[in-house]
Formats: C-alpha cells, structure tokens, sequence
C-alpha cells in the first residue's frame, strides 16, 4: 500500500490493459468496503456499482462503447451509476440514529421531510444533477483505491449510454455516469502525462479571477 501522495501523482489512465489478468471477485469487494465511504449529500449514497467480468458481456459493451480497445483488455468493466431516487431512502439511512437514540423521532420526521421537499421541490433536473454529481464523488475514491491496490483504470463517457442502459437491464431510475475499466495498465501504451495547468490558473480566492 503507498502513501495518498504516491497514489495522486502514478495514477493514470490506462489506454490499454494487459489481456487476460484476472480480477477476484475478492478483490473487488475489499475495495467497494472502502469505497461506501464516500461522501454524498445528505449520506444518500447515490452510486450503485454494476461490474461487468463476463467476457461475452464485455465485447457487447466494447460495441456500445465504440470499439474502445480498452474495453476489450480490460479484466472488468464497472458501470458507476447514479440513482434519481435516492432520496426515498432517507428514512432507512437515518433509521439506525433514530433507533440509536442519535435522532429524536421530531427530529427523524423533520429530517425525511426536509430532504424529501429539497430534492422533489428541486424536480427532475436537479435530481439527475445529484445522481451525477454524488455518484462522480463516488467514482473518484474507486478508482484511488484501485490503484492503491495495484490495479489501473480509466474513466470513461465514450459510450452509448441507452444501449448500455439496455444490454444490462438497468432501471430507468438508474442513469449511467460513467464507464470505468479496470485492470494491469499495459506500459507499452503508456504516454507522458499531458499539460496540467498552474494553480495559479485555476484557482481564485474570494472573487473569480483573483
């Protein structure tokens, strides 16, 4: 395991993995037990995983993904996908607190109705903001716990999202922000890292340009 720095700076995009590495299933798990501890707003954990190791399953995906050779090498796809409904879950998130004593049930009641009336009065653009924006949080820490476990990924938008939505038979109250592969990043592909601006450029302080 390296230090947060460490990972940071060696993690990047894998252009192409090297074929035939398997992927436990094991080894998943242990990285989705860190990876629920990402935030999301309100603790309504918007991001579901759908990981795709079935070679036939993974061709069709290259398919809806424009042939990306990636795809195909990698030893996993992983749907990361954001929940439009996720707010209906806040009484069964917050019910331990209320069972625990942490929550009163004035304040359990207020808490279910407040988010409730926040992402409903929010309506459907809003949700769909959420669902990316929380599950995006959530897609970051996957991968830094990836490659802190030894594995490359590349996150990917390159895809036909309703075929994807389609192939595996995803709710339509589940949207698909992203394509991760994942796998042994094959050196030989491996390119310089590409310009990164100065912070100076992308960062202000109290007033936009300053």
């Amino acid at each position: 395991m390296g230090d947060f720095v460490s990972i940071i700076e060696n993690r990047r995009s894998a252009n192409k993995f090297i074929k035939g590495v398997q992927l436990p299933v094991e080894e998943l798990e242990e990285i989705f037990k860190l990876v629920k501890l990402a935030p999301s707003a309100f603790n309504l954990q918007h991001a579901h995983y759908l990981v795709v190791n079935d070679r036939d399953m993974i061709e069709k995906l290259y398919v809806a993904a424009n042939k990306q050779y990636k795809v195909l090498t990698a030893s996993a796809v992983v749907l990361v996908l954001g929940n439009l409904d996720a707010y209906k879950d806040v009484a069964r998130i917050n019910e331990g607190f209320l069972n625990l004593g942490v929550l009163s049930k004035q304040e359990y009641d207020m808490e279910i109705e407040s988010v409730t009336g926040f992402y409903e009065g929010g309506g459907q653009q809003f949700m769909r903001d959420e669902a990316i924006r929380n599950s995006s949080l959530s897609a970051q820490l996957f991968m830094y716990v990836a490659k802190d476990r030894g594995w490359d990924t590349c996150p990917m938008i390159g895809f036909d999202p309703d075929a994807v939505q389609e192939l595996l038979n995803i709710p339509d109250n589940y949207i698909p922000t992203m394509m991760i592969t994942i796998g042994k990043a094959d050196p030989s592909s491996q390119r310089p890292r590409g310009y990164r601006k100065p912070v100076g450029e992308f960062v202000s302080y109290n007033e936009f340009g300053k």
